[in-house]
């Protein structure tokens, strides 16, 4: 399955290119949802959602449609992965009704640009997450130094996804590490050229019986939105 779609919706700025212009804020999801199949939700990274706002969520969106969620910064970016097994329980408690919903997509973990390489503290980071097929995680390094052999297979040893992220200084390499391709494409223009070689990329995984999630950049534009929906109908196996 191919899932794709950006990291936000709630954006007036995309009227009338993607959302009606006369459509009202507190319908904004329920259309984006209607041509994208999945978001990724940058809000949980600030704080934990509110049940209630996630049972809005799941109200407004259909079956098919996922959620994956950027673990929370007190994991990442405070705790910086030491000492975790409270925090991680809290986060995956707080987001527990889009998973006992089945619409909880991956987790992903965006480690700080300053935090380099410790495979120990990655593998006993791994003990504290839980294992099961209703359990998909991603990490998405920003320190050069985490791109080896031994932390791909690490990913491997737990199916965990390396994030194939954007970024100026950094060129992550497209390595398949689980049972599902994880993709941030943070450019704000794509040529056509480069958007049938990002449907090219998609479409490998998708062959090789992997799911796919990939997010555009949000924001101000639409064209993300616009991209997601034309690798949606581009990258089909």
């Amino acid at each position: 399955m191919i899932y794709a779609g950006t990291s936000g919706w709630a954006y007036p700025a995309w009227k009338p290119d993607f959302y009606p212009q006369k459509l009202a804020s507190a319908k904004f999801l329920e259309h984006y949802a209607s041509r994208l199949n999945a978001v990724e939700v940058n809000y949980t990274f600030r704080q934990h959602p509110k049940e209630s706002t996630l049972v809005k969520w799941i109200e407004s969106t259909p079956d098919t449609f996922r959620f994956a969620a950027k673990a929370n910064q007190f994991i990442t970016h405070i705790k910086r992965l030491k000492e975790c097994e409270e925090p991680v329980k809290r986060f995956l408690n707080a987001v527990s009704p889009l998973a006992n919903a089945r619409r909880l997509g991956p987790v992903l973990f965006q480690l700080p640009p300053n935090l380099k390489c410790d495979l120990e503290l990655l593998q006993n980071f791994f003990a504290v997450l839980p294992q099961g097929e209703s359990c998909r995680f991603a990490f998405e390094f920003r320190h050069e130094s985490w791109l080896t052999g031994p932390v791909f297979e690490a990913l491997r040893n737990r199916n965990v996804a390396l994030c194939v992220a954007e970024a100026e200084k950094l060129t992550i390499p497209d390595v398949a590490t689980a049972d599902f391709a994880y993709y941030r494409f943070r450019m704000g223009e794509y040529t056509p050229a480069e958007r049938k070689e990002l449907q090219k990329r998609v479409a490998m995984h998708a062959r090789a019986g992997r799911d796919v999630f990939a997010f555009f950049k949000h924001e101000e534009s639409p064209l993300g939105a616009i991209y997601a929906e034309e690798l949606l109908k581009g990258a089909q196996v």
